[in-house]
Parts: C-alpha cells; structure tokens; sequence
C-alpha cells in the first residue's frame, strides 16, 4: 500500500501538534512505522488519505457500535446542528437522553452530562470524597480511568504502597491519595483497607478491563468488591466509559449482576461525539451543585450535538437482536482467529467479553498485568502491521481492545480472518 499522503500529513503535523497526534497511541509509537490519516468512513470500512479500505476493529476506540456514518446518527446531527451547536443552557433532548440512560443502568437514578471519559471519572471521585469525607482512592493496575492527575499513578511494591506518578506535572501529593491495587485480586484491596480502614472514599474499577487490552473479571471479583466496600462504608464506582452500552443496555454491570454506587459513561453515549457523563443513587448525586456542595461544571456539557448522536444510537440499540448480534460476529471473530493462530502454533490467547476483544501474543492465561506484560510486543507489531498491509485497521498497541459494530457483516469477519492467515506467513 502506497501512503504517501499520510506520510506528508504526519509530518506536517509534528511541527504544529506534540509527536504529531492528539492522543499519544495514535502516533503508532508501540508497533512503528507512519500512521495512516483517515479521510472518511462507512459503516465497517475506512478509508486513509491515500484512498486505502481498511476494515475497521477500532471505531474510534469504541464509540461506534452502530459502524461509522450510521444514517440514523448522520440525521440526527444534521438535524440538531441545523438549529444551533451550542447554548449553554438546558436543551430537551439532554433530559430525554438522561431518562434513557437511567432507565438502562441498574446503578443510576440520576445522571450528570459531561464532555469526556476523564472529566466523568475525576467528577465521580470528587463525589464519592464529598459523600464519604474521606480522601483515598482504590484502582487497579492497568485499568485507565481518564488523563486526571490523582488517576496517572502506578503500584510501587504492591497496594500498601502510595501511588507513584507515572507522568511529569503531576505532584506526588495528589498520587499519594490514589492507593494502587491488582485487579482480579481481591487480598491487594482487602491489605489497603486494612492500612487505611478509614480513609477510603472509593474504589474505581472498570468491570472489565480494556485498557490493558481485554482482561475479563475473574468469578468472585467484582461480587468481592461489592462486599468489601460496604463492609468499609467506601463506594464502588465501575468505569463504563468502554463498556456502558457495549457489553449490552445496562453494561457490564447488568451482565455480571453487580449495582454499584456510581458509574461512568462515556463513547457510545454520545455516537461518537465528545461526551462523558457520571451518575448513580440519588442521595449521592444531590451532593451534586446546584443542589449540593460538590461543585462541577462545564460550558458543553449536554452539547445538542453529543446528546442528539448519543440519543440516536441508543435508540438505534433497542432493536430487537442487536447484542445478539454483537456477540455471535465478534465470537466467529475471535474462533476464527484462535484456529488460525493455532494451526500456526503461534503461542496466543483471544480474551473477548461480549463485542470487546484483544489478541494477546501469549500462551496464557491472561487474567492479570503480570500476565499481559509477558505477551510478545514485537510479535504483536509485526501481525500488526501485516494485517494493516491487507485492509484491516487494529489497535496500534498489544494492550488495547478492538471491537466488532453492528456494521460488520459475515464477508468481513471472513477476509479478516484469510488476511490473519495470510500475515501469519
């Protein structure tokens, strides 16, 4: 494939733009080489500035279950941004998508709008302290919760250790409030209540992890986080950002059947707009100003725009079949991919919960960071980069998730698949 239009974009903007890119794994760092900018998309495919097809297992790391350009979202927008983009007071369509948001999510009885992932993360931490009076936080190794300074720590020698920042600017004094557990290990959170029984507000989790690529909760996890935090008088927050409307209507926690108290939104909320939002009890929300004394703000948030996309692709998902679906393409995905590496005998585990998948270059199991850390990253680069060369566009890093939309039909499951077979050698 020819890309030499991405090539002179990529340049050019690595005089004007940090690295070239406006979110780091999009600069191809982790698998090499020059990323291809995207002209334009339809339901499964892309296509880059080259006029190169791609079938795409991205969708904008998440956002589009219904597949890019999806009528239904396309004339939504155009209706709303006819009337105005922006106004910076209450719009009805705002209400209607908060309606359908707590008539889907077992936790939520009311809901707060904002613009991103890390802005629903940081306000739901923020909550929980204001609720509980306590300062600390629990997450997990692994798990990503937005770009906030109190949420880029590390685990230093385990969960009895303060966190440790993992990015410049970011004072140890703020990290030193985020205690770092490892997922799927219900002692390391058990041994952190233990050294601070008190001073935990929170602990966050996403139910299923997808930021270290795929890691599905083992049995007992999130039932054990559950337990433990109210026998502690801390909230259990799960980060639904990726899995909120992916895994099915009421997420990850309508599939595992745990209700915490807060959880977070984000990507298909908003059909591929900016959008985050956060929500849970209503004794916890009416802390939320103007009711209450947490204060939160933001000029966008409830954005016609986001609300109007938002709202079409969850009407859009309350067809009859439409998880059904879901499930049975991304499972002749991941089969078909599995025989493949098998007749290979390329040593490799798929972990995929509902439309999320990731392939690790690893024997696995993979059920923890320690195991995902010991997948091959160079072997995942090269079949990377093979599968780019015959048209199918994966996550750029061994440790991301991809996922199956709607869009995806039979003959694209197949040629991913022959393509997966072919780059393999």
């Amino acid at each position: 494939m020819q890309r030499t239009k991405s090539e002179k974009l990529f340049a050019k903007a690595q005089k004007y733009i940090p690295g070239g890119v406006n979110s780091p794994v999009r600069s191809f760092r982790a698998v090499g080489g020059t990323p291809p900018f995207i002209a334009r998309g339809s339901g499964s495919h892309i296509w880059d500035a080259d006029g190169n097809e791609y079938i795409d297992y991205l969708g904008s790391w998440g956002p589009l279950v219904l597949g890019h350009a999806h009528p239904a979202v396309v004339d939504a927008l155009i209706k709303a941004a006819e009337g105005g983009t922006s106004f910076g007071a209450p719009v009805a369509q705002e209400v209607d998508l908060a309606r359908l948001i707590c008539a889907s999510m077992p936790s939520i009885d009311m809901i707060r709008l904002v613009n991103s992932g890390t802005e629903a993360c940081m306000s739901a931490i923020r909550l929980a302290r204001a609720h509980t009076g306590r300062d600390k936080i629990i997450k997990f190794a692994g798990c990503y919760h937005g770009h906030a300074d109190g949420l880029l720590v590390k685990a230093g020698s385990g969960a009895m250790t303060h966190g440790v920042p993992t990015s410049a600017g970011v004072p140890e004094s703020y990290a030193s409030e985020t205690l770092v557990a490892d997922y799927n290990d219900l002692s390391s959170v058990e041994e952190a209540f233990a050294a601070f029984p008190e001073d935990i507000a929170a602990v966050i989790v996403e139910p299923v992890a997808g930021n270290m690529g795929v890691v599905p909760p083992a049995p007992g996890f999130l039932q054990g986080l559950r337990r433990i935090t109210q026998e502690h008088g801390a909230l259990l927050i799960f980060d639904e950002v990726i899995t909120g409307f992916r895994l099915e209507a009421g997420g990850a926690q309508a599939r595992f059947g745990i209700t915490p108290d807060l959880t977070t939104l984000g990507k298909i909320i908003g059909g591929g707009l900016p959008v985050g939002a956060y929500g849970g009890r209503q004794e916890i929300m009416e802390l939320v100003a103007p009711l209450g004394p947490m204060y939160q703000a933001g000029t966008l948030s409830g954005n016609p725009l986001a609300v109007a996309g938002g709202l079409a692709t969850l009407q859009e998902l309350t067809r009859p079949g439409t998880y059904e679906k879901l499930e049975s393409m991304a499972a002749r995905l991941t089969e078909g991919l599995t025989e493949v590496f098998d007749r290979k005998e390329v040593p490799s585990t798929i972990n995929r919960v509902g439309s999320m998948f990731t392939g690790f270059f690893n024997g696995g199991p993979v059920a923890s960071l320690t195991q995902v850390e010991q997948s091959d990253v160079p072997g995942h680069g090269r079949f990377f980069h093979g599968m780019l060369e015959r048209g199918v566009y994966l996550a750029p890093s061994q440790f991301e998730a991809g996922f199956v939309s709607l869009a995806h039909t039979e003959e694209d499951i197949d040629r991913t698949v022959a393509a997966a077979e072919a780059a393999l050698g």
